[in-house]
């Protein structure tokens, strides 16, 4: 028989397993509250930030994120064999800077996220748009293209107040 300190402690445990695993990927390098939180002063939208972005070529992902502290919008994009960061101000949506992306990581996620692309008949920025206004009250935070079965999807992380849903768009 268990003591209840342990039952306890398992309980925690567990819900703390549970709630890891719905954090969503770009809030694992920071604070999904204070992510939430910081979104209630940008003007921009994903959405701006995907159409903004197409200068530097194809937007293959975008998503609002907690840099050096300071909340950035990131989208990647695609032209020929290059990838390119291309950094929007949360509040204008202007773009701040791009650059070419070097990291293995983010070359590895970028490929993989042109491979989803390339078989995707639906632009990123209608996705988006399409998960927004299914989504009344809700922002668009971020969009990632994969492939699922074969199949071009994209999963669409929406906002609403301070709680985060996630929607799976088709792209083909």
């Amino acid at each position: 028989m268990m003591s209840r300190a342990v039952q306890l402690v398992s309980i925690i445990a567990a819900i703390g397993f549970w709630s890891a695993a719905a954090v969503p990927a770009w809030a694992e390098e920071g604070d999904s509250a204070a992510l939430a939180a910081a979104m209630k002063n940008a003007t921009a939208t994903l959405q701006g930030g995907l159409k903004a972005s197409e200068a530097q070529g194809t937007p293959i992902s975008a998503k609002f994120e907690i840099e050096d502290g300071k909340l950035q919008l990131s989208v990647y994009t695609m032209k020929g064999n290059d990838f390119m960061e291309v950094v929007a101000d949360p509040k204008t949506g202007a773009i701040a800077k791009a650059e070419k992306i070097t990291d293995a990581g983010d070359l590895k996620e970028a490929t993989a996220q042109k491979a989803a692309m390339a078989k995707a008949k639906v632009p990123l920025l209608t996705a988006a748009e399409t998960a927004v206004n299914a989504n009344a009250g809700s922002r668009a935070v971020s969009i990632v293209p994969e492939l699922k079965n074969a199949q071009a999807t994209a999963e669409v992380t929406l906002l609403q107040g301070m709680t985060f849903k996630k929607v799976t768009a088709k792209l083909d």
